[in-house]
């Protein structure tokens, strides 16, 4: 692996080796200067090298590799011949969208999105009648593989996000996808950091690949407000209920360092008003499913978690984190804090220390996690209501089908405002997994509906309606 030199000097897009339809879009952007990543990563990417990008998320990675894809691209041949993947949808439809930008001067051009959530039908149809690039979630790319997804022309993958790829659990559907492409190809693998997982990775996929690292700059920092809270521990329960009612998060995502602690705080927490739930090692899978669609719909406000169970969880928007009980290593402290704060919007870390706390508290500090403020525990007034994080304005529904019924979210939406007689504007989230289909459905709309109906008539069959509990 070689390292690219950082620029002495900032060039600009004219030296980076850059063809006349590429810098027309940057010039009509208003592009002015390439970003670190983008000057680094530009000319060893448009000479074919493989690369490991580190980069923090705003840092222009996408322009610095989609560029030298959208050069390479034969637009007479409807072939794939380049693949990005995405850890999510969102970052996967904000790639496809900046791609289709950067490429507007290039007639022709045919770029699809497969990610999950969306019907599959319309992404078939639009493979059959020819595609240049693909951008896409593991999952759904691995399915269209199963189901012939030609992918012998391809030139150039791109893995986005790795890190955060491989934390969400899609470590196994990312190999399964790199065993499947040709060879040689082009490799691009972008991380915000360089754990074991990545660099192993890039051993085993890459071809003495460039390494380009950009340190996070303050302007790409997440916007974390950290405060921390003294609290002797007979008052740490208490401590939690307080900073839920003085903060008034929209949603919450509390941890706890053992799964004991995460159902106990739950119980206490839900038998004081809240909206919260539990997510820990003990919980299979349908559960854990069950737990994160009440979550990611805002049936649940207040989800407690240890750093197992919470592992690859991803919610976007998520206001704020609070440790109730703090982390054994700044590096613990750092990730758990990260879940909120993101895509420019401010964040809300806290945490409640103890005197055994002291020591692990410097450690962070000493760590450089950024300006940390002490304040004392927020006062209680018990005649005050707990705040949006108490109650939930909406209920889930459960429906007994999923994606292997063939069921899409039109699907569902039609049966609920036909037979069962719901307006469009009390349905919420539609989450669809393999043989079951999570709704959010506005209060009190869903206990009249379940009281009336047991089973809701879908594409001619019908399928078994609940009320989450």
């Amino acid at each position: 692996m070689t390292t690219a030199d950082e620029p002495q000097t900032t060039p600009s897009f004219n030296d980076l080796g850059l063809g006349e339809q590429s810098l027309r879009v940057v010039r009509e952007l208003r592009f002015e200067q390439p970003t670190p990543i983008q000057a680094q990563a530009l000319p060893p990417l448009l000479a074919g090298r493989d690369l490991l990008g580190e980069a923090p998320t705003g840092s222009g990675k996408t322009l610095a590799f989609a560029l030298p894809i959208l050069e390479g691209i034969d637009l007479a041949n409807r072939a794939i011949q380049a693949l990005v993947l995405c850890p999510t949808r969102e970052l996967a439809t904000q790639v496809a969208a900046a791609i289709r930008t950067f490429g507007r001067h290039r007639p022709g051009l045919r770029v699809v999105l497969l990610c999950g959530g969306t019907p599959a039908a319309p992404q078939r149809k639009a493979l059959e009648e020819g595609v240049h690039l693909v951008v896409g979630t593991p999952g759904r790319v691995l399915d269209h593989l199963g189901r012939g997804l030609d992918l012998s022309h391809l030139r150039t993958v791109v893995l986005d996000e790795a890190d955060r790829m491989l934390d969400m659990g899609f470590a196994e559907a990312v190999q399964a996808i790199l065993r499947t492409l040709p060879t040689p190809r082009q490799t691009l693998l972008f991380s915000a950091t360089l754990p074991a997982t990545i660099a192993a990775m890039s051993r085993t996929w890459q071809r003495h690949p460039v390494h380009v690292r950009v340190a996070e700059s303050a302007d790409h920092k997440p916007l974390i407000r950290q405060i921390v809270h003294p609290v002797a521990p007979q008052d740490r329960q208490a401590a939690l209920g307080a900073v839920l009612r003085a903060h008034k998060p929209a949603s919450a995502l509390v941890f706890c360092n053992f799964k004991e602690s995460a159902r106990g705080v739950a119980l206490l927490l839900a038998k004081a008003g809240f909206a919260a739930d539990a997510l820990h090692g003990d919980l299979d899978q349908r559960e854990r499913d069950k737990v994160m669609a009440k979550f990611r719909n805002g049936t649940v406000k207040v989800l407690v978690a240890t750093d197992v169970a919470a592992r690859g969880l991803d919610v976007a928007g998520l206001a704020a984190v609070v440790q109730f009980e703090f982390p054994s290593s700044p590096e613990v402290y750092v990730h758990r804090i990260g879940r909120t704060g993101r895509a420019g919007v401010p964040g809300l870390a806290v945490a409640l220390v103890g005197p055994g706390d002291a020591e692990k508290l410097a450690a962070c500090e000493a760590a450089g996690v950024g300006k940390i403020e002490r304040q004392p525990v927020p006062t209680h007034n018990p005649h005050h209501a707990p705040g949006p994080a108490s109650s939930a304005a909406v209920d889930t529904l459960f429906i007994s089908g999923g994606r292997k019924d063939k069921l899409r979210a039109s699907d569902i939406l039609g049966a609920l405002t036909g037979e069962a007689g719901l307006q469009a504007s009390v349905i919420g989230r539609i989450e669809i997994g393999e043989r079951l289909t999570y709704v959010a459905i506005a209060q009190p709309v869903l206990g009249q509906l379940v009281g009336r109906l047991q089973s809701l008539r879908i594409k001619g069959r019908n399928f078994r309606v609940e009320r989450v509990q």
